[in-house]
C-alpha cells in the first residue's frame, strides 16, 4: 500500500483499502484513477495547507495519512483550499483562512480520522467530527492584561482560557500580547520581550467576535499618540494612514463636547439632572453619539440667527432646553442601540455565521421600534419650537399628540422588560461572540461605556423624566398663557400612559399567572386558560366537609375573575420514584362557576371556618376551615362576595354574605387532623396498607403456595423446636440435604415408624411462611 507498482506496460496498478473499496461498490462508482494507495475517502474533496508546524517527521506523516483518506495537499492557500492545519493561531495563512471561512484544524483532526479508518461512515468534513479538533481562537498565544480593575480581570482571563490562551505576567520573556485598558492607562507598559504587541482591549474582543483580529490596527502606543496629538515616531510602516486619523477625529469630537455648555454654563434644575440619572448612577444623556452632536450645534447655533429670540432667556425657556436636550439626547440613545446593536445583528443572522438567531433577536429588540418612532417624531417638533421659539408656543400639545403611540408603544416594551433582561443575559452567558459584540460596542464612544442592558433600561425611565421635566416648564408659564392648560392636559396624558402600562401589567402577570396555575394542576380543564379570565387570589384550606375529597384533606382555592378552581394538593412522601420536574403538585378535583354561588357563609363559631353554598337541583353545601396563617378569613369572604357581585353584575355584594354557626350548618368544626402529628400517623396507615399490599401471599396462586412450603421444608429437618429462629434455621431445601449427614436414630426411627406414625409425623412448616388471610373487618378498621 505504501508505493504503487508500475507494469511492464507503463500502467500503473491502483491499490485500494477495503474501506474504499466497499464505498466505491456501494455509491457504484468507478475505481478511478490514481498514483497513491487510498485506504478509504474519509478525506474526499478535502484540500488542505499547513502552516507552523516546525517537525518534518510530523509533517511527513500527516501528508500521507491525508493522502491515504483521499485528501489533497497545497503548499500555499487559493480558492480550493478547505482546511488549515496549525498547532496555534496567528501568522498569514492563520488570518487568510479566518478572512475567508475556512476551517481551521489542529493536527489532531486527522490523526483521530485515520484511527477510525475503518468505519464506512466517517466523513472527516462533517461539523460533528470537526468541531472538537477546531482550532480556538488564542491557541499558542501567551496573554497579559494590564491595567484592567481585578473584576474585569479575572473575567478576561477566564475568557482566554476558555479560548485555548494562556494568561501570562509582565515579566514573562515568552508573553505575546500585552492586552491594556486604554481608560485607565496613560503610560505605556514595557515587557521583556521586545516582539510583544501591546494593544487595546478592543482587540482582545474582536478576536473573540471574528475568530482573528490584526495587531496592526489596535496599538496602544499609536492610541496614545492620537489623543495627545503628538507624532509618533515608532509608528509600523504597515500601519494603514486612516486609523490614525480615525482615532483623532474621535478625539476632537471628545474635546469638543466636553468644551460644550452642556457640561456647564447656566444652573441646571436638579430635576433634570436627576432624569439624566440610570440605576446605575451613569449620566446616559451624555453619550457622544452623532445625534448628540448635532443637536448641540443645533442649540448653539440657532440662537444666534433667530433674531426674535430675546437676549435673556426666561426660566421657561431654560426649563424648555432641558426638556429638548434630554429628548435629543434619549433619541440618540435609542439610535445607538438601532444602529450598533439590532441592525448588525439582524444583518448577521441572514450570513451563515450568526451571532444570535431571528427568535433571540426578535425576544430583545421586538418591543423596542415603536418607541423610537414616537420620539424621533416628538424630536422633530422640539425642534421646530426651538428654531422658531415664543413664549406663547404650546409644548403640551407635543405630547398630547403623541398621545396615543405613547400608550400603543411603552406598556408592552415596560411589562416585557424583565423577560427581554433575562433573554439578554442568557445569550451574554452562554454565546462567547455575542459577549465579545456586546464588549466591542461598550467601549464606543456612542455608548459612553455603557452596556446593552444598561442603555435598554432608558425608556424604563423616561416617562418619570418628561412628567417631572414638564412640571418644571408648567411651574413657570402664567395661567393667561395658552400653554398653560396644555400643560396641565399632556401631565394627564402622561399619567394615563402609566396607568396603561401599569394596567397591562397587571393584566400580563395575572394571564401568566393562570399558566403556571394550569401546569401545576394534573386534571385541569383546558378551558381555564383563557385571555378573558384574571386570576385574584390563592387561599390554602382544609375541607370540613366530607363532600369534595375527604374531611381534613389539604385543599387549594384559586380564585378567578369568573370561577374558582378546587383542587388537592399531592403528597410529596412517596414520590420520590417520580421526577420533581415532571410530577404535578396538585390534582384537579371541581371547576365552580361564580354564577352558580348562591351565598358565602361565614362560620361565625371559628375563626377560620367558611362556607360555599351552590344552587342547582339539590344545592350543595362546601365547607372549608383556612390553613394559612397570614389569610383574614373576614378579608378574604369580603373579596370573594365582592368578584362574584361583580361577575354577576350586581350591586348588594354584602347580601351575599351571611353568618350562621356551625350548629346551625350541622357542620363539625372540631380538630380536622390538620396538626403535622396527625398528618404523619394518617400517612403511615395509608403506607402500612400499601407495603402490606405489596408483600401479602393473598394473591399468590395456591399450588405455588404449596409448592414453596413443601420445598422449603425439609424431610430430615427437626420439629420439635417451636422458636422463629429455630424453624428459619431448618429451611433447607429437600434437594440440598446430604443424606450422609442425617443422624442413624434419626433414620432408625423413621423406618421403625408405622404408617399411621408417619402419618401422624407430618412436617409443619414455619409459621413466618405460612399462608395466612387478614381479617377484612379488621383491615377496614385501619
Amino acid at each position: 500500500m505504501e508505493t504503487g507498482e508500475k507494469t511492464t506496460k507503463g500502467s500503473w496498478k491502483f491499490i485500494l483499502g477495503p474501506p474504499a473499496l466497499k464505498y466505491a461498490a456501494e455509491m457504484k462508482q468507478t475505481l478511478g484513477q490514481n498514483s497513491r494507495p487510498i485506504y478509504n475517502y474519509a478525506m474526499r474533496g478535502v484540500v488542505t495547507c499547513f502552516t507552523g508546524i516546525r517537525k518534518k517527521d510530523e509533517l511527513t506523516k500527516l501528508v500521507n495519512l491525508i493522502h491515504s483518506m483521499g485528501g489533497c495537499i497545497k503548499k500555499d492557500l487559493n480558492t480550493k483550499t478547505t482546511h488549515l492545519i496549525c498547532n496555534h493561531s496567528g501568522g498569514e495563512k492563520y488570518q487568510y483562512a479566518k478572512t475567508f471561512r475556512l476551517t481551521v484544524v489542529r493536527p489532531a483532526w486527522v490523526f483521530a480520522a485515520w484511527a477510525d479508518r475503518n468505519s464506512l461512515e466517517l466523513d472527516a468534513t462533517q461539523e460533528i467530527f470537526t468541531k472538537t479538533h477546531r482550532l480556538k481562537a488564542f491557541e499558542g498565544q501567551k496573554i497579559c492584561f494590564f491595567g484592567f480593575p481585578a473584576e474585569e480581570h479575572q473575567h478576561m482571563v477566564d475568557v482566554l482560557l476558555e479560548n485555548g490562551g494562556v494568561c501570562a505576567e509582565l515579566e514573562d520573556p515568552e508573553c505575546s500580547h500585552v492586552v491594556v485598558d486604554e481608560h485607565t492607562t496613560v503610560s505605556k507598559p514595557e515587557p521583556k520581550n521586545n516582539h510583544t504587541h501591546i494593544l487595546k482591549s478592543d482587540w482582545f474582543w474582536y478576536t473573540i467576535q471574528n475568530g482573528y483580529a490584526n495587531e496592526m490596527d489596535y496599538l496602544f502606543g499609536d492610541y496614545l499618540d492620537s489623543i495627545t496629538n503628538t507624532p509618533n515616531t515608532d509608528r509600523r510602516d504597515s500601519l494603514p494612514i486612516s486609523f490614525n486619523k480615525r482615532k483623532r477625529k474621535r478625539f476632537s469630537q471628545r474635546i469638543q463636547l466636553e468644551g460644550t455648555p452642556l457640561g456647564s454654563g447656566k444652573r441646571r434644575s436638579s430635576v433634570s439632572d436627576a432624569g439624566l440619572l440610570s440605576v446605575s448612577n451613569s449620566f446616559f444623556d451624555c453619550t457622544t453619539s452623532p445625534d448628540k452632536l448635532e443637536a448641540d450645534k443645533l442649540l448653539h447655533a440657532e440662537p444666534e440667527a433667530s433674531e426674535s429670540t430675546p437676549a435673556k432667556k426666561s426660566m421657561r425657556f431654560n426649563h424648555f432646553m432641558d426638556f429638548f436636550t434630554t429628548e435629543s439626547n434619549y433619541v440618540g440613545i435609542l439610535d445607538t442601540i438601532l444602529n450598533l446593536f439590532k441592525n448588525k445583528l439582524e444583518e448577521l443572522a441572514e450570513t451563515n455565521d450568526p451571532l444570535l438567531n431571528k427568535s433571540e433577536i426578535k425576544t430583545i429588540f421586538g418591543n423596542f421600534l415603536p418607541i423610537h418612532e414616537v420620539h424621533q417624531s416628538m424630536l422633530e417638533h422640539l425642534r421646530k419650537l426651538h428654531a422658531n421659539w415664543r413664549e406663547d408656543c404650546l409644548i403640551g400639545d407635543i405630547i398630547i399628540q403623541h398621545r396615543d403611540e405613547l400608550i400603543k408603544a411603552y406598556p408592552p416594551y415596560v411589562n416585557f422588560f424583565e423577560q427581554m433582561k433575562e433573554q439578554l443575559q442568557y445569550c451574554d452567558r452562554e454565546y462567547p461572540r455575542f459577549h465579545a459584540f456586546l464588549k466591542i460596542n461598550q467601549t464606543k464612544p456612542e455608548c459612553g461605556r455603557q452596556g446593552l442592558q444598561d442603555l435598554m433600561i432608558r425608556p424604563v425611565q423616561r416617562l418619570p423624566s418628561i412628567s417631572l421635566l414638564l412640571n418644571d416648564i408648567l411651574k413657570h408659564t402664567g395661567g393667561s398663557n395658552a400653554d398653560h392648560g396644555r400643560l396641565e392636559e399632556a401631565l394627564k396624558a402622561i399619567k394615563q400612559v402609566t396607568l396603561h402600562i401599569n394596567e397591562d401589567k397587571r393584566r400580563t402577570e395575572s394571564r401568566m399567572a393562570i399558566f403556571d396555575i394550569f401546569n401545576d394542576i394534573d386534571g385541569c380543564p383546558a378551558h381555564l386558560v383563557s385571555s378573558n379570565r384574571s386570576f385574584i387570589l390563592k387561599c390554602e384550606v382544609n375541607e370540613l366537609s366530607d363532600s369534595l375529597s375527604g374531611r381534613g384533606d389539604s385543599l387549594v382555592l384559586y380564585l378567578f375573575s369568573d370561577s374558582i378552581e378546587l383542587c388537592k394538593r399531592r403528597s410529596r412522601g412517596f414520590n420520590t420514584a417520580k421526577s420533581p420536574s415532571t410530577a404535578k403538585t396538585h390534582k384537579h378535583l371541581k371547576l365552580i362557576s361564580l354564577n352558580t354561588i348562591r351565598l358565602v357563609i361565614d362560620i361565625s363559631d371559628s375563626p377560620r371556618a367558611f362556607g360555599l353554598l351552590l344552587r342547582g337541583d339539590k344545592e350543595k353545601l362546601y365547607t372549608f376551615t383556612i390553613s394559612e396563617e397570614e389569610t383574614d378569613k373576614s378579608v378574604y369572604v369580603k373579596k370573594l362576595c365582592n368578584q362574584i357581585a361583580a361577575h354577576t353584575c350586581r350591586t348588594d355584594a354584602d347580601k351575599l354574605l351571611i353568618c350562621r354557626t356551625s350548629q346551625e350548618l350541622e357542620v363539625d368544626i372540631s380538630d380536622v387532623n390538620v396538626s403535622t402529628l396527625s398528618k404523619a400517623f394518617k400517612l403511615a396507615a395509608k403506607t402500612r396498607l400499601k407495603v402490606g399490599r405489596a408483600f401479602s401471599f393473598n394473591k399468590t396462586p395456591n399450588k405455588l403456595k404449596r409448592a414453596v412450603s413443601t420445598m422449603m421444608t425439609s424431610p430430615f429437618g427437626s420439629t420439635n423446636s417451636l422458636t422463629p429462629a429455630s424453624q428459619l434455621a431448618q429451611m433447607r431445601l429437600a434437594s440440598c440435604t446430604n443424606i450422609n449427614e442425617v443422624d442413624d436414630e434419626d433414620c432408625a426411627s423413621m423406618r421403625s415408624s408405622s404408617p399411621s406414625t408417619q402419618s401422624e409425623m407430618l412436617v409443619v412448616p414455619p409459621l413466618s411462611v405460612q399462608p395466612t388471610r387478614k381479617n377484612k373487618a379488621v383491615v377496614g378498621r385501619i
